[in-house]
């Protein structure tokens, strides 16, 4: 279930710096109080109902603190749960199963929130030929996890980044003098560098996808905050010369009449930008 931009290394780095802004020079809390050969067991507990993700992290995390320490999972990640649920067990040290807590809970509520928003909206707009979208606001440093996130919960994600493909957004036409100007600078731009990018471009309004689909090579056109009649008539008037994808503004009590306009991509930020975690906590046995 691992995208190809969620690697070990890149893992074991955000685990690395995450624990070293966590831990400084020490847990002097754990340090105080308990043993250091102090052995016992644990387990994760759910305290809401969604769908599990990020428990992929919890050996990564606490074999840095405890190489021996012993994991049992009892769910998998994608997993609907509900609450009560104990969804993994652990025994190993006192020192490290406190000290990477605090780590894992804050990685899984956040990635459970973002599986669970994700799974619920695609329920949605089930029998439509729509695929859920996420988008770049994502929280800085954690896109891996975040995206990742949107993938266990059946979503699928948009560019990695600004580097793995264009998307003139409205200030990027606005800048470069039009629709018009900006794709033909970009077509100059990618020949230039040797560069076979996807082009994507913004939209907001009819008049503009005809300008798009004018200048034509384009692989993609966003509907912005368009109506539901606005997008329909553009899906007619694009007919398969390029994907369409609606954007802006997207909710729960709207989506589903979006899917029904017949675009091929929903975007929705609030997949990871407007998330409630999900609630999980660590308990000792």
């Amino acid at each position: 279930m691992r995208p190809a931009y969620v690697t070990d290394t890149g893992l074991n780095d955000f685990i690395d710096r995450a624990l070293a802004e966590d831990l400084g020079d020490g847990d002097h809390s754990s340090l105080a109080s308990i043993p250091e050969e102090a052995v016992k067991s644990a387990y994760l507990i759910m305290k809401e109902d969604g769908v599990i993700a990020g428990l992929e992290l919890a050996p990564l995390i606490f074999h840095k603190l405890d190489p021996e320490m012993e994991l049992e999972f009892l769910v998998n990640d994608g997993d609907t749960v509900k609450i009560g649920d104990v969804i993994l067990r652990l025994k190993g040290k006192v020192r490290a199963i406190l000290s990477g807590e605090r780590l894992l809970l804050n990685c899984m509520q956040r990635m459970s929130g973002i599986a669970t928003k994700t799974a619920y909206l695609n329920e949605l707009i089930q029998g439509t030929n729509a695929k859920l979208l996420d988008t770049r606001k994502t929280t800085p440093n954690m896109r891996m996890l975040e995206k990742w996130a949107v993938v266990i919960g059946g979503g699928v994600n948009h560019r990695y980044g600004l580097y793995d493909m264009i998307m003139l957004k409205d200030n990027h036409n606005d800048f470069a003098g039009g629709i018009k100007e900006s794709v033909s600078a970009t077509k100059r731009y990618l020949k230039a560098i040797n560069k076979a990018l996807k082009i994507e471009v913004e939209t907001r309004d009819l008049k503009e996808v005809e300008e798009v689909l004018t200048v034509g090579g384009v692989d993609r056109i966003m509907l912005d905050n368009m109506s539901n009649e606005e997008m329909s008539e553009a899906v007619k008037i694009i007919n398969g010369r390029s994907e369409t994808e609606a954007s802006g503004g997207i909710t729960e009590s709207t989506i589903r009449s979006i899917a029904q306009t017949g675009v091929d991509f929903i975007s929705v930020g609030a997949l990871t930008h407007s998330i409630k975690s999900l609630d999980i906590s660590l308990k000792a046995e």
